[in-house]
């Protein structure tokens, strides 16, 4: 019976990687399959399998679509106004070393683009970046692989833990809080790893490196899980970002780094940015930094009214129903697309431009909206229909307490498979609270098991077969794939292991 139940995941662990079907055509497929055996074994009727389907549906066009089309619109108006031309600019005159230059530009330009937008632009875009000013395609999309392993779970403000959150019932906010915490140790060796790779796997790399290396550690996770614990998953990972930034070039300002081994071509007839091109440039993310900051618990003379603007409907009536919240303002879809026209108006577009950005945006992600809306329309049904439940009950008979082991590492294949940690966290967050409760898990520890699904879906975002596709695409070398892949799977299985240990030992601690 079980395998009936894993059925729709086991079908797109087939079509997706031995199959190579494309996502939206697999995914709609086991939607089909989830409907078909939840309503044949499971004693689901037509009409709660259409509720189910209809809250999916719910649930992925608002808020998480809105979200991720917000998020990559606001990037592609950037490149229509020639903004990120400007930033681009910004980043790579602050030092001509490469080891400097890839921490910057993959570490933290690629996971501010992963708070801001997500969706594979933090692999493709600083890569590109660092391609194209002279690095080694190969390094560049490798330790853009790496960079992008932590900042996965925040991405396009927060979206795979707040959909974490409504999947189990969790609040995100401690989610989020949970999730830096077991990130942690990968987060302060990060940039180290990533300066070995820049000098060819070298140790010696290091050299002149190190305080740099631990500022953009702790410059990340120190206002990361700050603004985690206090306000959330939503601009937890930018805060990081813009720290880590901060920290890398302040130390290249005060410890320039002159090793004449690592040296870049040097561009330094080139006309300066001024401060008000720069403002500009990075207008549309400054204001989605103020706009979701202001709405935030942190003012709640703007968060309490906002939040009261909204519509709960009661979708699916059968048994653990309840009412779906629709929010109508203080959601950060809203706000990222005020602050995306906002911005683009100040940089020159005007609302025609715009709104043909916006269309070409949404068309450009049409296989990735009925992709998302099909995992989460199946995620429903087959956690109505008790699918998901007798799966957690059989990997509980089958690892006992010893269960968060494995919970990280679940989590990364569903990233694996799907290529999104949204998505991963919608396949299995149930079944981690699930099987967390079947061991006699304490809330907080079930909360703690939950969140090492989004820690588990950053391990997987690095060998997923999607990112590697992107690498690739963004460095323009063809063939390479192969190459990547066995280069990421020798950093994602010593952090699925240390995840699992991380898990396992931490939720004695938070329980």
């Amino acid at each position: 019976m079980v395998l009936l139940a894993l059925s729709p995941i086991l079908w797109l662990v087939v079509a997706l990687s031995i199959l190579h079907m494309p996502g939206h055509k697999a995914c709609l497929l086991a939607l089909l399959i989830s409907i078909v055996v939840g309503m044949g074994l499971y004693d689901m009727t037509a009409l709660h399998a259409f509720q189910a389907f209809l809250e999916g549906v719910a649930l992925a066009c608002w808020p998480i679509l809105l979200v991720i089309i917000a998020a990559i619109f606001t990037y592609n108006l950037s490149l229509h106004t020639k903004g990120m031309d400007v930033i681009k600019k910004m980043l790579t005159s602050v030092s001509h070393d490469r080891r400097v230059l890839i921490l910057l530009i993959g570490w933290g330009f690629g996971g501010f683009l992963e708070g801001m937008a997500g969706f594979g632009t933090a692999i493709a875009i600083p890569a590109g970046m660092l391609a194209g000013i002279g690095i080694n395609p190969i390094m560049a999309a490798s330790v853009c692989l790496i960079a992008n392993s932590v900042p996965t779970a925040y991405g396009s403000i927060g979206i795979p833990l707040v959909t974490l959150g409504s999947v189990t019932g969790n609040d995100p906010t401690t989610l989020a809080t949970y999730t830096c915490l077991q990130l942690a140790p990968l987060t302060i060796l990060c940039p180290t790893l990533m300066t070995i790779v820049a000098g060819g796997g070298k140790l010696k790399a290091l050299k002149g490196m190190t305080v740099m290396c631990i500022a953009a550690a702790l410059g990340f996770l120190i206002p990361e899980l700050v603004v985690a614990h206090f306000m959330g998953p939503e601009l937890a990972v930018v805060a990081g970002a813009i720290g880590a930034m901060g920290a890398i070039v302040g130390c290249a300002k005060l410890f320039p780094v002159n090793d004449p081994e690592y040296a870049m071509p040097s561009h330094d007839d080139e006309e300066p940015v001024t401060a008000a091109g720069g403002f500009k440039a990075w207008l549309p993310f400054i204001l989605i930094f103020v706009f979701l900051l202001a709405t935030s618990k942190l003012v709640p003379a703007l968060h309490d009214p906002l939040n009261l603007i909204k519509t709960s409907v009661l979708i699916y009536d059968g048994e653990g129903g309840t009412p779906y919240t629709f929010t109508w303002v203080a959601t950060p879809g809203i706000l990222i697309l005020l602050a995306a026209f906002i911005g683009g108006s100040v940089q020159g577009a005007g609302i025609g431009e715009m709104l043909s950005v916006f269309k070409k945006t949404v068309i450009n992600l049409r296989f990735t909206i009925v992709t998302i809306i099909a995992v989460i329309a199946t995620a429903k049904v087959m956690g109505y229909a008790g699918m998901t439940h007798e799966i957690a009950e059989t990997a509980v008979a089958a690892t006992g307490t010893a269960y968060p082991c494995i919970a990280a590492f679940i989590g990364s294949i569903g990233t694996f498979i799907t290529g999104s940690a949204t998505s991963s966290c919608v396949l299995f967050g149930k079944l981690q609270t699930d099987s967390a409760l079947a061991i006699g898990a304490t809330p907080a520890a079930q909360a703690w098991i939950a969140a090492a699904n989004a820690t588990g879906a950053c391990a997987g975002k690095m060998v997923s077969p999607q990112s590697i596709a992107i690498a690739v695409a963004s460095i323009g070398v063809t063939g390479v794939d192969g190459q990547l892949l066995k280069f990421a799977v020798r950093y994602y299985v010593p952090f699925v292991i240390v995840m699992g240990l991380i898990v396992y030992f931490g939720q004695s601690v938070v329980g």
